[in-house]
C-alpha cells in the first residue's frame, strides 16, 4: 500500500489551522499507560499530539512519512521526530508504553500497522486512536460548511474518509478495548480561522485541478454572511477516542 501524501504541500497551514486536542486526553493516556517512559505519536503531522504527550511522558517519538510535515512540526525538548511509515515504525521492539494515532488511522494498512503495534508496545502497553468529525458552530454556518463538504467535495473525498465518519467503529481491532471517558474538543475561532481550516481539507487540490475553480473561494461570501457580526464563535468537534491494551490478542 503506497503512502497517500495529501498534506505535504501546505504543512504550515495544517499546523496553524487544525484544531487542538484536549489536554485531558493526554492526562488520561498517561494515567492508563503501564509507565511513562516513552510514548509514540504515529503520523504526528505538525506534532500537536506529540507535544501534548510530552507534558506527561519522559520521551516522545513523533513519527511521520512526510518530510515536509516534520519540518514544520512543533519543537519540544522531550520530543524527537523521525521519518517513518505507520506500517514500518522506526522504533525499537517492546519500547513504548503508549502508542497514539490522532486523526490518521484511516490512512494506514490495518494488518501491517497492528503487527507493528504488537512489536513496539511493551506488554500491557496502550494503543489509543482518535478522530473528529465536522465542526459544529451555528446552524447557519454549519449548513454552508456542509454544502462544501457534501455537495461540492462529496465525490472527491478519499474513501478512507468514511472510516472517520463512523468514528472508526467499522475497523476490527485485534486487542481488548478499554472504556474511555468523553473528551470535549472545542475552541474559539473567527471566520478567518474557519476558512483556513477548510483550506486544509484533502480533496480541495484534486477538485481545483479537475474542475478548474476553487469551491472554497466560491462559498466564502456565503460563509461570512452566515457567520454574522460576531468576532469569534465557539467551534465544537464530535470527538471519538478508542483505546486498547496490548498483550492479549483477540484473533
Amino acid at each position: 500500500m503506497s503512502f497517500k501524501d495529501l498534506f505535504s504541500d501546505r504543512p504550515e497551514a495544517y499546523a496553524r489551522y487544525r484544531p487542538t486536542y484536549p489536554a485531558a486526553l493526554f492526562a488520561w493516556l498517561a494515567a492508563n499507560a503501564p509507565a511513562r517512559r516513552l510514548a509514540i505519536d504515529v503520523a504526528t503531522g505538525n506534532g500537536q499530539a506529540a507535544v501534548g504527550l510530552a507534558q506527561h511522558f519522559e520521551r516522545v517519538l513523533g513519527l511521520d512519512p512526510s518530510e515536509a510535515q516534520l519540518g514544520s512540526a512543533r519543537t519540544h525538548p522531550r520530543v524527537e521526530y523521525r521519518q517513518s511509515r505507520a506500517e514500518q515504525l522506526v522504533a525499537d521492539d517492546a519500547s513504548a508504553d503508549a502508542l497514539v494515532v490522532a486523526q490518521a488511522l484511516h490512512w494506514f494498512e490495518p494488518a501491517a500497522f497492528f503487527r507493528e503495534v504488537r512489536r513496539v508496545l511493551v506488554p500491557g502497553g496502550l494503543l489509543a486512536v482518535s478522530c473528529y468529525q465536522l465542526t459544529a458552530i451555528t446552524p447557519e454556518v454549519d449548513a454552508v460548511v456542509m454544502k462544501l463538504y457534501e455537495d461540492q467535495l462529496g465525490a472527491y473525498w478519499e474513501p478512507e474518509r468514511r472510516l472517520v465518519e463512523t468514528g472508526y467503529r467499522t475497523i476490527g481491532f485485534p486487542f481488548p478495548e478499554l472504556a474511555v471517558p468523553a473528551f470535549d474538543m472545542r475552541t474559539e475561532w473567527n471566520v478567518e480561522d474557519l476558512i483556513g481550516y477548510l483550506g486544509t481539507w484533502s480533496p480541495l487540490k484534486r477538485f481545483r485541478r479537475e474542475r478548474g475553480f476553487d469551491p472554497l473561494a466560491a462559498i466564502v461570501p456565503e460563509l461570512r454572511a452566515a457567520w454574522g457580526d460576531a468576532r469569534e464563535r465557539v467551534a465544537v468537534w464530535p470527538f471519538t477516542v478508542r483505546a486498547f491494551r496490548s498483550g492479549v490478542s483477540q484473533v
